[in-house]
């Protein structure tokens, strides 16, 4: 038996915009069903984080989504199992109250929700399905964790010492050693792909915000048999850097820019030389159907010398606050800040485009 894995696909990402729900809706249409159908997968197993905003849902999103996915699943005959994730649930401290349960009970022959951690047998594999730990249920989940027959678990994990984006990793988070015992950990959660020893973040299908960008994309297969877990990439992009060198462009006034339709595009200066030349190339990319454009220049000022474009980071807001909060002189846990910070400045993505 075969069974597909999807986590974190948050219907009604970055305020419900048309742009992303039409850019989810290719991932669905144009990679993950026609692979189920080609190889005639009838499971789906999802590991949390299904809707985005965890205090209101956009009923505009919803029908997009009942459109491209759930009644894809009643069309092709698949059933899914579903965790709760953190944006799942309205408080933070509880899973009680959460988007799931009360909005999926049109589709209760194709989809189960999973509220409580629970062994399910997928062919002769037994997998612990592990909705989010919080306050309300850490200690029963423990309890779990240490006495279930499973040799698989599949959760919605915030492990310590893991990427929870490229090259900025979780601290503070829960101790992996809970996990020792088992041969896999499949978890959702972190939207950047990672393993350590015998846990798997399989990180996000799809590309939300810019910390995703070059961070290839993958949904999973598991055989429940030979315990073989595939990843299918999904070659759909929506986020585009070009590093603008002028000595390096070439004779780019001849090269087919299509590749940047339906893109947000962003530019990132490393030598400008002629501006003349420079606001001719930001003209070609403009008159291209992009999303929007950003540039990024002038920034050997923060840097103090040369700029290696292939590390280029001076953009990354994430990067700059925990290095900031790295270096203040305080006697207030710089992980938790770090964590709170980094969790609003989601959020506050999450509501950039309209």
């Amino acid at each position: 038996m075969k069974i597909a894995i999807l986590n974190d696909t948050h219907c009604g990402i970055r305020n419900s915009s048309d742009i992303f729900m039409d850019y989810q809706e290719k991932f669905y249409r144009d990679v993950f069903f026609p692979y189920l159908l080609e190889n005639d997968i009838k499971t789906i197993l999802h590991l949390g984080d299904y809707y985005d905003n965890r205090k209101t849902i956009n009923f505009k999103a919803l029908q997009h989504n009942r459109k491209i996915f759930l009644e894809k699943l009643r069309e092709y005959g698949i059933t899914m199992d579903i965790i709760v994730g953190n944006h799942d649930v309205y408080y933070k401290n509880t899973n009680e109250l959460n988007a799931l349960k009360e909005l999926q009970g049109h589709y209760m022959n194709e989809v189960n929700v999973i509220l409580d951690p629970t062994v399910t047998k997928y062919g002769d594999l037994s997998v612990a399905l592990v909705p989010w730990i919080n306050q309300d249920n850490e200690k029963t989940t423990l309890d779990f964790l240490k006495n279930c027959k499973a040799d698989i678990v599949g959760a919605h994990l915030e492990l310590d010492g893991f990427e929870m984006s490229k090259g900025i990793p979780c601290h503070g988070g829960m101790s992996p050693k809970h996990f020792d015992r088992f041969d896999m950990v499949l978890s959702g959660h972190f939207h950047t792909r990672s393993s350590q020893g015998n846990i798997h973040y399989l990180g996000s299908q799809m590309e939300f915000f810019w910390s995703d960008c070059d961070d290839k994309k993958y949904f999973h297969v598991l055989d429940t048999e030979t315990r073989e877990l595939t990843p299918v990439h999904n070659p759909v992009t929506i986020h585009t850097k070009i590093y603008y060198d002028h000595e390096k462009m070439g004779d780019w006034k001849f090269k087919d820019m299509r590749y940047l339709d339906d893109q947000f595009v962003k530019i990132i200066v490393t030598n400008k030389g002629d501006p003349y030349e420079f606001e001719r190339f930001v003209d070609r990319v403009q008159n291209q159907k992009i999303h929007e454009l950003k540039i990024a220049e002038n920034f050997e000022e923060f840097r103090g010398g040369a700029v290696n474009d292939e590390n280029i980071k001076i953009d990354d807001t994430e990067t700059l606050v925990n290095t900031y909060v790295d270096n203040i002189n305080t006697d207030l846990d710089k992980n938790r800040i770090k964590r709170e910070i980094n969790a609003l400045m989601k959020e506050a993505q999450s509501s950039e485009v309209a």
